[in-house]
């Protein structure tokens, strides 16, 4: 059996390859070809940490990821989300691979954001905001440059000098105010841990488009109901409806999942704004941890 580090893995995937395999496992789920429970979590209390488990079985492999989640790890200088995950051969049951699944799940979090981009955004988006400075505001900037071409990218934190670490490692604008941040955006990339809702329908224009990544659980929020009357496009309905809490409390309506509109099932309405509400699936991680593990083999 093999096993992969994070270095290893940071040497292996790229977003340009990443990209179009999150698209297609996408389109593929929502097709029925992958089979996938909803995650199942487990609580640590005394130690303030949750326990996930993502299993999937997609095609001739199944895979599972361990995901923990601490959020008090940063001020000791540790990562708050941890993950490892094996791939096991679904003709013979035998185990292929164990991979660090910390830089996994941050890649294909934002290739997945980038294809949802791709699909449900304008063409002629010229400004991103990005709000949040911990490692997925920089993915997102790495792989939503990839699927539009950004006149403008503004980065917005609660602590300045983070937002303007970020903007000067790659290139992008700090703004210190958040509305400002926000307002005249086409692309709206929510990455920053919240509890309750951060951005505001007042805000958005009607054609704005928003990514929201950072909320996962049914008592989370990260758009406020103004915000969530929109066109929502999910990865999973049953994960939606069992995770979101943008759309549980908000009572906002799933049109349809990314992978439908990817495969060409759903269209979108013309003229609504569009929120894709993240929350990672099993078989994203499985189809980036095979990504790794072919090029090897």
């Amino acid at each position: 059996m093999l096993h992969f580090t994070e270095e290893q893995i940071g040497q292996l995937l790229t977003y340009e390859e990443l990209i179009p395999a999150m698209e297609q496992v996408l389109i593929r789920f929502s097709a029925g070809e992958v089979q996938q429970p909803v995650r199942s979590i487990l609580r640590v209390p005394e130690h303030d940490g949750l326990w996930g488990l993502m299993a999937a079985i997609d095609g001739d492999i199944m895979g599972i990821k361990l995901v923990m989640v601490y959020e008090k790890n940063g001020p000791n200088g540790l990562p708050t989300h941890q993950a490892v995950i094996q791939l096991i051969s679904a003709k013979t049951g035998e185990p292929l691979a164990s991979m660090d699944g910390r830089l996994i799940t941050e890649m294909r979090t934002a290739a997945v954001s980038a294809v949802a981009t791709h699909s449900l955004s304008k063409l002629d988006a010229r400004v991103l905001a990005v709000l949040g400075t911990g490692v997925q505001a920089r993915a997102h900037i790495r792989a939503l440059r990839l699927v539009r071409k950004f006149d403008e990218i503004r980065v917005w934190g609660r602590t300045a000098e983070h937002a303007e670490q970020i903007a000067d490692e790659l290139g992008v604008r700090a703004v210190l105010d958040l509305e400002q941040a926000v307002r005249g955006a086409d692309v709206v990339a929510s990455v920053a841990h919240v509890n309750e809702p951060l951005v505001r329908g007042e805000w958005l224009g009607p054609e704005t488009y928003v990514n929201a990544v950072a909320a996962v659980g049914p008592n989370r929020r990260e758009l406020d109901d103004a915000v969530m009357d929109a066109t929502i496009v999910v990865e999973s309905r049953e994960a939606a409806m069992h995770e979101s809490g943008d759309i549980l409390h908000s009572g906002a309506t799933i049109y349809a999942e990314l992978g439908e509109v990817l495969a060409g099932k759903v269209a979108l309405p013309s003229g609504r704004r569009v929120v894709y509400k993240a929350l990672g699936i099993a078989a994203e991680d499985v189809a980036a941890a095979r990504l790794v593990y072919e090029k090897v083999r």
